[in-house]
This record gives C-alpha cells, sequence and structure tokens, in this order.
C-alpha cells in the first residue's frame, strides 16, 4: 500500500478545522479568554516564542487534553479559545484535527510561527542560561 503524503493529510486537516490568520491571531494575542498553545520542539522554541504562549509538545498534547489521561493538565480544561500553533502550521493542522476528533475544541494558525514572525508579531527569547 502507497504511503499518503503528508500534505494530503495537512490539507485533509485543513478543510476541516478552524484556521486563524496570521493578523487574526495577533489581535487577539492579549485577550485573557485565548490561549495560544506553541507545539513546535523545545529546540524551536529556543528561537522565540509567541509572549504568553504555553507549550505543549506535539507528542503529549492529546494526553494532556484529556482529562482521563494521567498526563492531563488542567489549564485544558479551562473555558478558554485555543489557537494552537507550530512552524508552518502543518503539525498544528494536523494536531487540531486530532483533538477536534477527541471532542476538543480548538483552532490553529494557519501559517505558524514563521508568519507570525514575518508580520511583525511579538516574539519573546527564553531566559539565557549563562
Amino acid at each position: 500500500m502507497p504511503i499518503t503524503p503528508v500534505l494530503d493529510l495537512v490539507a485533509a486537516a485543513r478543510a476541516r478545522i478552524t484556521e486563524v490568520d496570521t493578523a487574526a491571531l495577533m489581535a487577539m494575542a492579549e485577550d485573557p479568554d485565548v490561549i495560544i498553545v506553541d507545539i513546535r520542539d523545545v529546540r524551536e522554541r529556543k528561537n522565540g516564542y509567541i509572549p504568553g504562549s504555553i507549550h505543549a509538545p506535539r507528542g503529549m498534547v492529546e494526553f494532556w487534553v484529556d482529562p482521563a489521561s494521567p498526563y492531563h493538565k488542567p489549564v485544558f480544561a479551562e473555558d478558554k479559545y485555543f489557537v494552537f500553533h507550530c512552524a508552518s502550521g502543518w503539525r498544528s493542522a494536523l494536531t487540531v484535527a486530532t483533538l477536534q476528533d477527541m471532542g476538543f475544541k480548538a483552532s490553529h494558525l494557519r501559517d505558524g510561527f514563521t508568519d507570525w514572525v514575518a508580520q511583525g508579531g511579538a516574539v519573546e527569547m527564553p531566559p539565557s542560561r549563562d
């Protein structure tokens, strides 16, 4: 059986989830009812992240969201609007599609952190470890 190209999976996910464009997320970033979730690898976050975002590694997201999981994080039980992002919008599209299948309501940043930076979005750097 041939492998389904990952971009086909991303396109299918994007067709059934809510996407937020960069300008819209910039306008929402200060809203206390919006939680921005960065699913990028910890090494990617060393290059900066959206201020106020929380980090949920992609490999743990489903477990952190599920209240029945021993790994559940209470932040995901809050009545908030969740917007997930990665670097380009591919991983976050797949993640949000999976979360939607679980019954969790979330959106994703369509063009990812790369577009956030390109459009002049605020970027926070991690503390230096001198």
